[in-house]
């Protein structure tokens, strides 16, 4: 069997273009295309060349899930852990559940629409430091 990989995932959000440039300049990610969506809507997908983030909103979304339900975050794999959390806080948000277990280490945020992101960092052990 071929290896599988998430290539992108689509979240509603309540104004694309702020996540967009704080997922832009959080984490260096740049938009790939954005547009009208199905149902009237609005879309930006926002990442590398290899994967993205899609931030739709308008119109309806099918499920009827509230807010965290499915889904309760979105993980986001980084080589300088402590850079990163600089720039979360930088923009306003505050970081919580720092972690240090394997397989790595990492810490949580919330976005201004109140969807939860895991930071984690995968260095090497040696150049591991504690949260503690």
């Amino acid at each position: 069997m071929s290896a599988a990989r998430i290539e992108h995932v689509n979240i509603t959000v309540s104004d694309p273009e702020r996540t967009s440039r704080l997922l832009e300049s959080l984490f260096g990610w740049e938009v790939r295309w954005s547009g009208l969506a199905q149902n009237g809507g609005r879309t930006i997908h926002v990442g590398s060349g290899d994967h993205y983030v899609a931030l739709y909103n308008g119109g309806s979304v099918a499920g009827g899930f509230g807010k965290g339900r499915p889904l309760n975050h979105i993980g986001i794999e980084v080589d300088d852990l402590e850079e990163t959390e600089a720039r979360v806080l930088a923009a306003g948000l505050r970081t919580f559940s720092h972690g240090n277990y394997e397989p790595g280490r990492r810490f949580y945020f919330f976005d201004l629409d109140e969807i939860e992101y895991e930071i984690v960092c995968y260095a090497a052990e040696t150049d591991r430091r504690s949260d503690s």
